[in-house]
């Protein structure tokens, strides 16, 4: 009996939240149509295409109609031993997005595994899993974001060259966190970032909303030296920034995070990884998201949603590092086999977790294949056109285009063909004793 090629195309849902991209301008909104029978509406905001079994928006077997958490719940080769032994049964250890950002998310975290548990104990309905949630982003666009504490002599130029942030601080604080921030005692400088960083965040809203008034009436009138004259990665002033995000969020303190957390630009194929309890807040771009399966956010800040602020000040790391320490170095991904005349490459992005990598594939033409990986994966094409094929004497094949997302059962052997393709693949990293190897 030839058994079925675990190799699954797999329909995905949409997620409208307002921060989304709206209409066609979204890649989640444009993925998402072409595997569907949704008509995108040029007005409403698509933020989040899911892929994977997370029950908030689980993924369908295209040629079955069956969930993909079912598929994996009846057959746990699916998953294969080594994943089983890692993470259990039943459902894909990790999440897979394709995120569409038109305006700002929330100033965040995510929580580390203990506190992600007692966080879901004590309030489930604003803390729906129980499961941390580490996550990597991969431009797929032209990404900008704010990401980890800044070196500190960064923050302490802005203390002295930002009236309206020194004035709501307070120069009691500021004197404090320079003291400790200099100091070379074990946990001082952690220490003095914490607790500047808390009084900005705990301000009354009379407060912020009088010095976010003075702060953007700086910004618009003395857009040069603004911010000792700061500039952007992405060719932007300083100004620039406090205007475009005041007029998302008028007077909200997400404006002071911005001097306090670092200014991210990707351009398309670089990526950046987030450690659990390391504050975040995507701006603009589309990106490809991989995630441990969870749905926990601690907000503070660019949110009407719940917001938590007791909580994220405690649960935050206090490190600080330049913007490059944020930027992830992949590496060359091997293939199996390349026919001639292939152009081709992968690079491999390989946080220091287990729940996932992704390895990124450009094959402008040609024909190539991929030895089988010890547990699942999911693969979402974004360019290009041609086919996927798996198994031995039960080949199975599937044509693929942008949108197409296409589930793989460990162990399976699988070819690409086609011409200016695009693709990313979600994995596991494991193998039998639970280290960082991946293929079979």
């Amino acid at each position: 009996m030839v058994l079925p090629v675990p190799l699954y195309e797999l329909r995905c849902g949409v997620n409208n939240y307002e921060w989304g991209k709206t209409g066609h301008s979204s890649c989640a909104a444009q993925f998402a149509a072409a595997k569907t029978e949704i008509t995108i509406d040029p007005s409403k905001p698509y933020a989040e295409l899911w892929m994977g079994t997370h029950p908030s928006l689980p993924s369908i077997d295209l040629e079955t109609g069956r969930s993909l958490q079912d598929l994996i719940s009846l057959n746990e080769s699916l998953l294969g031993p080594a994943v089983v032994g890692r993470f259990g049964t039943g459902k894909l250890p990790f999440l897979f997005k394709v995120l569409s950002i038109r305006k700002a998310l929330s100033i965040q975290a995510h929580p580390d595994k203990r506190l992600a548990e007692q966080l879901h104990v004590n309030d489930p309905k604003n803390y729906p899993d129980d499961n941390h949630k580490p996550e990597m982003a991969i431009a797929i666009t032209p990404f900008t974001g704010l990401c980890g504490f800044r070196p500190l002599p960064e923050i302490k130029e802005f203390l002295s060259t930002v009236k309206p942030l020194a004035d709501l601080i307070g120069p009691d604080a500021i004197e404090h966190f320079t003291q400790l921030s200099a100091s070379t005692t074990k946990g001082d400088p952690e220490k003095g970032l914490r607790e500047v960083y808390e009084k900005l965040m705990s301000s009354s809203q009379e407060a912020i909303t009088a010095s976010a008034k003075a702060l953007v009436e700086a910004a618009k009138t003395d857009k040069a030296p603004f911010a000792g004259g700061a500039s952007l990665p992405d060719g932007r002033s300083f100004a620039d920034l406090i205007v475009e995000l005041d007029s998302q969020f008028p007077a909200d303190v997400g404006l002071f995070s911005t001097f306090f957390l670092n200014f991210v630009y990707l351009t398309p194929g670089q990526g950046m990884f987030l450690q659990a309890n390391e504050p975040h807040a995507y701006l603009s771009g589309d990106i490809i998201e991989c995630m441990a399966s969870s749905d926990n956010v601690v907000r503070a800040g660019f949110t009407p949603k719940f917001k938590d602020v007791p909580t994220l000040i405690s649960m935050l790391t206090y490190r600080s590092a330049p913007v490059d320490a944020q930027i992830m170095k992949p590496e060359p991904y091997p293939f199996d086999k390349v026919t001639p005349d292939t152009e081709a490459e992968a690079a491999l992005y390989d946080p220091p977790i287990k729940e996932f990598a992704v390895v990124r594939t450009l094959l402008t033409r040609g024909s190539i294949e991929f030895e089988g990986i010890l547990g699942p994966s999911i693969i979402i094409f974004t360019k290009g056109n041609g086919t996927i094929s798996g198994g031995g004497g039960g080949k199975k094949r599937i044509d693929v285009g942008p949108g197409s997302v296409v589930f793989v059962g460990a162990g399976l052997h699988i070819g690409i063909q086609g011409d200016d393709i695009e693709c990313y693949r979600a994995f596991c990293s494991v193998d039998e004793e639970g280290s960082e190897a991946k293929l079979v």
